[in-house]
């Protein structure tokens, strides 16, 4: 078990004075099996009043709006959260028990469906089928597909753009985990396994020491339905362990950005990310 705080800091830097903005945050973790939330807290400054609630896909948000000239707007998100490592049981599900069970439910139905984001390339297609086509079953099929996409992507920061689909990122073979996590997506749902973006943040540092501060980054990865759902980093090609902190879940990641909005001014923006994680115990 670990035992992790992690400062999230983010925001806008204008080109001038805005009149308003309108935002959106989802940047404090949940309490899920494999993790606890001890303590979440979210300061936004300038001050504002703000609205909270739980989206439909079960991500915390803090809708919030600055109705005062401002030149910046910035965000901090402090959690403390304890997280275990999580068992896998070892599934019998035949592909015609995947069928029914993904029929059955909406929330299946949902993480079947293309989005923009996921859409694969052909060669993605045969990837998953071919893979899909030799499998003993579905579980075994979604890691095998994970890990060839996980194995064929090169880890890169600049190549691609927060706006980048699979297809872009697949093109170059060059992305982020963001980018990385739509191709596994797409390639999942491509052969009938209902999957899902999670959102969060992976300690760095397997060997840090208590009280060691480390910078960090946030952090994407997949979930997929066979019988239970089940996590795999394809970007690390690791398990869901005690390093992994969930925030949100959607179909890709625009359900679960950590900071979206609107602002009324003639001005540009910049924006800013500064991520730090502390293994308490």
């Amino acid at each position: 078990m670990n035992r992790l705080r992690i400062r999230h800091m983010t925001g806008f830097h204008y080109g001038g004075d805005v009149t308003a903005s309108y935002n959106e945050a989802r940047m404090l973790p949940v309490s899920a099996d494999g993790q606890l939330v001890l303590f979440s807290n979210l300061e936004i400054l300038p001050i504002s009043s703000q609205h909270t609630y739980v989206d439909y896909w079960g991500s915390r948000v803090a809708s919030f709006e600055i109705l005062t000239p401002h030149h910046d707007l910035s965000l901090t998100a402090t959690s403390l959260v304890e997280v275990r490592p999580q068992a896998h049981a070892e599934l019998k599900l035949s592909w015609d028990d995947l069928t029914r069970a993904s029929e059955s439910a909406t929330s299946y139905i949902e993480q079947t469906a293309q989005t923009r984001r996921t859409a694969p390339p052909d060669d993605v297609l045969a990837i998953a089928a071919e893979i899909a086509g030799r499998a003993g079953s579905p579980c075994e099929a979604a890691l095998e597909i994970c890990t060839a996409i996980g194995d064929a992507m090169e880890y890169m920061h600049g190549v691609t753009a927060v706006t980048s689909t699979a297809k872009e990122a697949w093109a170059v073979r060059k992305g982020v985990c963001q980018d990385i996590t739509h191709i596994a997506l797409g390639a999942l749902r491509s052969v009938g396994i209902p999957a899902r973006y999670v959102s969060g943040y992976l300690h760095p540092k397997p060997s840090a020491e208590i009280g060691e501060t480390i910078a960090g980054e946030s952090h994407a990865w997949v979930e997929w339905f066979c019988g239970e759902w089940r996590g795999f980093d394809p970007t690390n090609l690791i398990d869901i362990g005690d390093r992994h902190v969930t925030v949100g879940r959607g179909r890709d990641y625009n359900d679960v950005p950590p900071l979206r909005g609107v602002y009324a001014g003639p001005y540009g923006s910049e924006l800013f990310v500064k991520v730090e994680i502390t293994r308490e115990s």
